[in-house]
């Protein structure tokens, strides 16, 4: 609230600016993050305020938004409602999570021909408050599956520029390795797929928590330890990473494979076993190649399979995918409902009342009641909605403790 005082004019009217708005939340997708792991350590994040506004009609700037980087494929849902906000998928994709509140308006602004001195301003609106839930789902051109110790870490590194840990005993991948093939067009990126066990997708072993990175894959390379035991072994242990996956979503069945039986310098019936699987696997439609990862064995030609099906199948262009706008449809919601919305008091359980009328909340929010003009447009607002007839049927007396949106105040009734 603010007057213009210069010399010559003392009286020269308001000029009080308008505050700034506040910054918004931004969930950014970023290509140099491959985790949501950083979010581990910081969970909370707050915009910056508006400026307040000045004389000489002076606006506020606005605040400093925040961004919050997030690797690409990140789903984001209302942890509340569990409805679906925005998918990311493209680098540079950009979700708003939370909205910053509009700024106060200055006294300038209430000026007319009929209040020529408006000794009152507002404050400004809260901004959005949000809880969200981040889910991950990688986004690589190639995945490898197989069970536990067959050799995909390994199968990996020897294809991409990946450093996985390799280790020879069950589920020494406990998150999603990515490498990356460079080509003269484009990059591959290839995903290990922590190992699948039998019950996977009712969450036995790692559970589903990374059978959802599978699905944004163009193609699977199936990696089989073919010193596991005999022909039909191998067979079986295949029929197990397909079954999970196909318990988790059905369309996985029919994604573009290759099978690749490694650790074959361990197979001393190599030829046999590689000609029976081949049979196995050419039956269903699938390639099948025996390869080793130690010596190198066939390790080109998967490389070359792998960029071919690339190139054949260039990569698609994702965009932002909106589950529910769910804010646009609850503002359009209560505009047409406006007319009809009734005043609830609601008894607390500390002996005071709570008024429930969003048009009320919205003018406590804003009205500065610090000033005189202020509470007597606030005064007049609750006997247009007749706040003092309902709180005394209410049971409300002298002195009780009255609630409207974020304001208390105490309830003296006027009794003229």
């Amino acid at each position: 609230m603010s007057f213009l005082r210069e010399k010559f004019r003392p009286n020269g009217g308001p000029d009080g600016g308008n505050g700034g708005r506040g910054g918004d939340v931004v969930l950014k997708a970023v290509t140099n993050l491959q985790s949501l792991a950083d979010l581990e350590h910081r969970r909370r994040f707050t915009a910056k305020n508006g400026n307040h506004g000045e004389g000489n009609s002076r606006n506020g700037r606005a605040g400093e938004s925040v961004i919050i980087p997030v690797p690409c494929g990140t789903l984001v849902f209302d942890s509340e409602s569990g409805e679906g906000i925005a998918d990311l998928v493209e680098a540079g994709d950009i979700c708003i999570a939370a909205i910053g509140g509009r700024g106060g308006r200055g006294n300038k602004v209430f000026a007319s021909s009929l209040r020529r001195a408006p000794r009152f301003s507002e404050k400004g609106e809260r901004g959005e408050e949000r809880l969200l839930r981040l889910e991950l789902k990688l986004i690589a051109d190639i995945g490898l599956t197989g069970l536990p110790n067959a050799g995909k870490s390994s199968i990996l590194a020897s294809v991409s520029n990946a450093a996985p840990k390799i280790a020879d005993y069950p589920f020494t991948t406990l998150s999603p390795n990515l490498g990356v093939i460079s080509t003269d067009v484009d990059s591959v990126v290839l995903a290990d797929i922590p190992g699948l066990i039998e019950g996977a997708s009712r969450d036995r072993g790692l559970g589903i928590s990374f059978l959802r990175h599978i699905e944004r894959t163009r193609m699977l390379v199936h990696v089989l330890d073919l010193s596991s035991g005999d022909a039909e072994t191998v067979k079986h242990d295949w029929c197990v990473v397909m079954s999970e996956m196909e318990r988790y979503d059905p369309e996985l069945r029919g994604r573009p494979c290759i099978v690749v039986g490694n650790k074959s310098d361990l197979c001393e019936d190599l030829s046999e076993k590689s000609e029976s699987l081949a049979g196995f696997f050419s039956g269903m439609g699938m390639e099948f190649m025996a390869a080793s990862a130690l010596t190198g064995k066939n390790i080109p030609e998967l490389t070359k399979r792998v960029i071919d099906f690339s190139r054949e199948h260039p990569r698609p262009k994702g965009e932002i995918r909106i589950f529910s706008d769910v804010r646009v449809l609850e503002m359009r919601d209560l505009q047409q409902g406006a007319a009809k919305h009734k005043i609830q008091i609601v008894p607390t359980s500390d002996g005071g009342f709570r008024v429930i009328c969003p048009q009320l909340e919205h003018a406590a929010e804003r009205y500065d009641l610090s000033q005189s003009e202020n509470t007597a447009r606030f005064t007049r607002l609750l006997r247009k909605y007749r706040v003092e007839e309902l709180l005394t049927a209410a049971g409300a007396a002298v002195g009780s403790s009255v609630s409207i949106g974020h304001s208390s105040f105490d309830f003296y009734p006027d009794n003229d």
